[in-house]
């Protein structure tokens, strides 16, 4: 591929650059860029959020480059503070190696296995000694790393900020080092650390990575960022169901802005709302378990909500607010006669939400899509807001 041609590629999508001229640089020296992307396993799974740069990634590995997967299972302990109003709690080591264990197998089903190289930030970590960790951070100022917006907005509101959170970036930084990066990847919310990245680099005589951002994935609540915390995310070892379900849930306005991230291409205004959601839900099964599984998903999903199987005349319920807890929702529409009823009910997978099943009881329903509730076989309601 041309230089230009290479350059204009590996910069779509991405939201902010460090810099574009330095990256036409290093590809026109025409040798394997090493091109770094690091995870802190704080959960069993990865998600669409994370995919979003593994896909980057991929795209590197397929014009020849070297993929560089830093798995954090040192720095997951400490707990990234982006993004974050609180302290993370602790993950125990134990549980950072139980989840990491899965990570391995959930990248490969975007990275190509034969050209990733991957590595624990752990095996550098553990070995420092006291006297190399206080060197580390005379690398950097505490008003630097306090300039952080996180900081701020934490300083500001009087919100404690642990000594040890300080230290997270200079070690993301670090790993870039220990690598010998050309190039990072990452969410926007991470320019910061990747920024620190380039500032270690330049001081150890090794030349500054180049940084690229890519845009962070809301999750199906349309409002925060991608989280199993949050209850709001889309695992890409689920099932082709359950990915292509979740996706048929989301909002139209959060469907438009998910087809550039992940279809490469604006929404078309010409094709229905419904018809764009299956395509989209179609590509995503498509692309963590192949082509036969979209469309078997894809029929299942058409199949248990034609006209057939969900009744022609659905009552509508006017719940208060914007959103409701599920178990509420269920209380008030009369599809349980307690708490504990409707407890048992999502426990026993009985409950859908627009085609996907509710699992964990403190969920919430959006009700400003006016979504399909359907409880058990027979039991189906549309939700909808209260006006005024």
């Amino acid at each position: 591929m041309a230089g230009e041609e290479e350059l204009a590629l590996l910069l779509r999508g991405t939201e902010q650059v460090h810099s574009a001229h330095e990256l036409r640089e290093r590809l026109a020296a025409s040798r394997p860029l090493r091109v770094k992307f690091g995870v802190d396993p704080t959960s069993p799974d990865l998600h669409l959020g994370h995919s979003v740069p593994l896909f980057k990634l991929r795209q590197f590995q397929d014009l020849g480059h070297q993929a560089v997967l830093v798995i954090g299972d040192f720095t997951a302990q400490i707990g990234d503070p982006t993004g974050r109003n609180t302290t993370r709690p602790e993950v125990s080591a134990e549980e950072v190696r139980r989840n990491a264990a899965t990570y391995r197998e959930q990248a490969f089903r975007i990275l190509d296995p034969d050209r990733v190289e991957i590595v624990w930030n752990a095996s550098w970590f553990e070995k420092m000694t006291s006297r190399e960790l206080l060197l580390l951070q005379r690398r950097a100022t505490a008003t630097q790393i306090l300039q952080r917006r996180d900081f701020q907005q934490r300083l500001e509101k009087g919100e404690p900020i642990g000594l040890h959170e300080l230290l997270y970036p200079l070690l993301q930084g670090w790993d870039s080092v220990m690598v010998r990066a050309d190039v990072e990847i990452g969410g926007s919310d991470q320019l910061f650390n990747m920024l620190i990245g380039r500032d270690l680099q330049e001081q150890v005589k090794q030349p500054p990575q180049i940084v690229l951002t890519l845009p962070l994935l809301e999750g199906v609540d349309g409002e925060n960022k991608m989280s199993k915390s949050l209850g709001n995310a889309i695992g890409v070892s689920e099932s082709p169901d359950d990915i292509f379900g979740k996706t048929m849930s989301i909002s139209d306005d959060l469907m438009g802005r998910w087809y550039p991230i992940f279809l490469g291409a604006p929404l078309s205004p010409e094709v229905h709302p419904m018809e764009a959601k299956k395509r989209l839900a179609e590509r995503l099964v498509a692309r963590f378990h192949g082509t036969e599984e979209a469309e078997r998903a894809r029929k299942t999903f058409e199949r248990v909500f034609s006209q057939r199987e969900v009744p022609e005349e659905i009552p509508e319920f006017a719940l208060p607010g914007h959103e409701q807890p599920i178990l509420e929702a269920l209380l008030l529409i009369g599809a349980a006669p307690s708490k504990s009823e409707a407890k048992r009910l999502v426990a026993q997978g009985a409950v859908l939400i627009d085609g996907m099943r509710v699992t964990d009881p403190r969920s919430t329903v959006s009700l400003s899509d006016h979504p399909l509730l359907r409880c058990g076989r027979r039991f189906f309601a549309r939700l909808k807001p209260e006006r005024g």
